[in-house]
């Protein structure tokens, strides 16, 4: 492999110049987003889909919806 070059060139030309010459490091220490998307986007929100899963998923639900369903069919036919 070959070493990084001494002078990074003044205007990256190639899409592959452009995200070697990125401070992907940079946004990743100084912006907030990057630190608590984790912990607020996945951890968070979680438990909330669970429990849309399970209410939306509940053999009441899934038997009114079934109800519903067979009404409609009976209507258009």
């Amino acid at each position: 492999m070959s070493e990084t070059p001494a002078r990074p060139m003044k205007f990256p030309y190639t899409l592959t110049a452009k995200i070697a010459q990125f401070p992907l490091k940079y946004y990743f220490q100084n912006q907030w987003i990057w630190r608590y998307w984790l912990a607020g986007g996945v951890v968070l929100s979680i438990p909330i889909f669970y429990k849309i899963h399970k209410l939306s998923n509940s053999p009441e639900n899934v038997a009114q919806w079934a109800e519903k369903r067979r009404k409609e069919a009976e209507a258009h036919h």
